[in-house]
């Protein structure tokens, strides 16, 4: 405790004092790009990109790695790009093209391919806290839900201008109305867990909890900055006040959430019929059961559960929001946040850190507000926006940030390890149209992306010395001890980018690599999503268990994981073993954590088990009986690559003493096949 109060005494602003001013909240610079004069350094500084990592890493006294050998290369810019392992064509093709240009060609075809966008538009469900049902107890199902995530897979694919996507979704329901891709868009302000209350509703505390929601989102998934711990008093660290907080909120105190049911009148009346009395019945049994005990009551939760799972789909909707002038909510500053406890009425206006503190507000009613901040927030010359979307995609090729905060650019988030670049890469990102397709082309074809992952070589300089095994994660290399020792005392994180980092399969790689090498991947593109048969335990924790009614078509089940449902009170044991993020708040980095229920599931797991499964059937398949040919097209499909010697005699000498299923499920554990590297 005596610890933790010196932390805060010398971390904290003193008081009275203003906050510092986050180098993030000032203009970008303009940096020139480094040059060198050694032709070594010249030959490897292939882009910017490159010129300016190789300017830290030689102050730094390291040195970058060679490139990574083509078979690594290729799986490495699949995964990253797709989110899926490479085919044995595609393996084929690249090894045996000699041009210049090989890599390039890869690069074009993978950001050309619909896997791309359910790839990279699962990133930005984990920033902006994605989830189809909305929390709390009751967990309700939104309908219509799995279309902002389509929306987002199209956008990425459609390579929609980030400037335009963060627009869409900040006021499209002010911008266009009466545009369905427009509405489906404002979803973004639905995202966040909502609290449903029976009976008598706190009514002022729920909207404050949906104005809440909403504000915060803005300030971490497209700043980058906690506005939110401004609610309750002055931020103590960045220079956001309370007062700067309630006026964010007041653009969005029109905005309502809105169901645009997409049924003709003749099906909404016959489905709102047929709903309402099933519903009577439903609420007759429930006052039934609770005065009973034991196996009458079992009896009567049984029925009232067929009749749940009898109530008609969900109609066609899109859950969206719209601004209702005359139903705005009228914002105050709240005492300690507390909605019960009102200050000053409050209007729109910016925070005092971009406008000057004389700054007038705008009137309460003004029109379109949300507009005009959306606008605001996609200004060319904006200080955090483009900083932070070029981060979290930097982040995502190289496991950190340049700034390793990506939801915190404020004092307590980590400092930028290559600020330089990091503006440079912000003002080339605007300057080239807000381009998010044209950014991953210019970080994966630079050196630096293409380095090998693990040190092993004498270039630049580096001395000849005695060669000793030693792991760098999960992968042994042959490296000179002194050298590995000197980079890792400098650069323990690999921040500087001296090599290629090692990373594991994020969850739904995992699955849909294991159902990719399996042959069972369903490519049957977006629409509702997928709900797997789980143990009948968990459904029975939900407050409703119709909540979880599987998917009647089994083919369905193969789909990649992006097309699972996403609910917030039930998560997929397999995917939560591995870390997919919750729901409940923004997930601007996942966590890689490595752990014992990993391996048992793997082990152990009904989705493992039944993958391997189909696995060894396809070995059989397409290599016959001869255990050589089995081994050897395992590899290709599910490492990339072919065996050594060593890994090929072990590989057979398996199979002499184990079914061909647990070869197969023995592979889904390599780590060869888990990392990346």
């Amino acid at each position: 405790m005596r610890i933790l109060f010196l932390s805060i005494l010398f971390t904290s602003p003193a008081i009275g004092a203003e906050p510092a001013v986050s180098w993030s909240l000032r203009p970008r610079a303009k940096p020139a790009v480094p040059t060198f004069d050694d032709a070594t350094a010249r030959a490897w500084t292939s882009s910017p990109i490159d010129a300016f990592i190789l300017q830290r890493l030689k102050r730094e006294g390291l040195q970058p790695q060679p490139p990574a050998d083509r078979a690594t290369l290729l799986r490495r810019v699949t995964f990253d790009l797709s989110g899926l392992p490479p085919t044995l064509k595609e393996l084929e093709d690249f090894l045996n093209d000699d041009s210049a240009d090989a890599f390039e060609k890869q690069v074009d075809r993978l950001l050309a391919t619909p896997e791309y966008g359910e790839r990279w538009g699962r990133h930005w469900l984990d920033v902006v806290r994605y989830a189809e049902t909305e929390g709390f107890e009751y967990d309700r199902h939104r309908a219509g839900a799995w279309r902002y995530r389509d929306y987002v897979i199209r956008s990425f694919n459609d390579d929609v201008p980030f400037d335009r996507f963060v627009r869409e979704q900040v006021a499209g329901d002010e911008s266009a109305p009466d545009d369905h891709r427009s509405l489906i868009a404002a979803g973004f302000h639905r995202l966040g867990p909502v609290r449903r209350n029976a009976g008598n509703q706190a009514l002022a505390f729920s909207r404050d909890e949906v104005l809440s929601e909403m504000t915060d989102i803005l300030g971490t998934a497209l700043l980058g900055m906690t506005v939110g711990c401004a609610r309750c008093h002055d931020h103590k660290f960045d220079p956001f006040s309370q007062i700067d907080y309630y006026r964010l909120q007041a653009f969005l105190a029109g905005t309502s959430e809105h169901d645009l049911v997409l049924a003709n009148k003749q099906d909404q009346e016959a489905w709102e019929k047929k709903t309402e009395s099933i519903q009577a019945v439903i609420k007759l049994l429930r006052k039934k059961a609770d005065i009973l005990a034991n196996a009458e009551k079992e009896k009567v939760e049984s029925q009232i559960l067929e009749l749940e799972q009898s109530l008609p789909e969900p109609l066609d909707t899109i859950s969206t929001v719209r601004h209702l002038e005359k139903e705005r909510t009228p914002i105050f500053l709240l005492k300690r946040g507390n909605p019960e406890k009102k200050d000053q009425a409050v209007a729109p206006r910016l925070p005092s850190a971009f406008v000057s503190k004389n700054e007038p507000e705008l009137a309460a009613d003004v029109a379109k507000p949300k507009t005009l901040l959306a606008n605001w927030i996609t200004q060319a010359d904006h200080p955090l926006t483009a900083r932070v979307i070029v981060n979290r995609i930097w982040r995502r090729h190289f496991e950190h940030g340049i700034v390793d905060t990506p939801n915190d650019f404020g004092i307590n988030g980590s400092k930028p390890s290559h600020p330089e670049l990091l503006d440079w890469l912000a003002n080339d990102f605007v300057d080239h149209g807000w381009k998010i397709k044209r950014l991953h082309r210019l970080i994966v074809l630079s050196n630096t992306y293409r380095q090998a992952s693990q040190m092993r070589n004498a270039e630049f300089g580096m001395r000849n010395e005695e060669y000793a095994p030693i792991y760098v994660g999960p992968f042994r290399s042959w490296i000179p001890q002194s050298a590995f020792r000197i980079a890792h005392s400098i650069d323990p994180d690999n921040r500087l980018l001296g090599r290629y980092p090692i990373r594991r399969l994020d969850a739904e790689e995992v699955r849909d690599a294991m159902l990719t090498v399996a042959g069972r991947l369903n490519p049957k593109k977006g629409g509702p999503s997928i709900l797997l048969p789980v143990d009948r335990d968990l459904v029975n924790q939900l407050y409703s268990p119709s909540q979880w009614a599987s998917t009647k078509e089994p083919r369905e089940f193969d789909r990649r994981t992006v097309y699972l449902i996403v609910k917030r009170n039930l998560r997929l044991p397999f995917l939560e073993t591995f870390d997919q993020p919750d729901g409940q708040s923004s997930c601007g980095s996942r966590e890689s954590s490595t752990h014992a229920l990993q391996s048992l599931e793997l082990l152990n797991g009904k989705m493992a088990n039944d993958f391997a499964e189909s696995f060894a059937q396809r070995l059989k398949k397409e290599a016959g009986d001869d255990p050589a040919r089995q081994v050897e097209l395992a590899y290709r499909l599910a490492v990339g690559r072919g065996l050594s010697p060593r890994e090929k005699d072990r590989a057979i000498d398996f199979l002499r003493k184990q079914p061909l299923k647990e070869f197969a499920l023995a592979v889904f554990n390599l780590n060869a096949f888990l990392y990346v590297n």
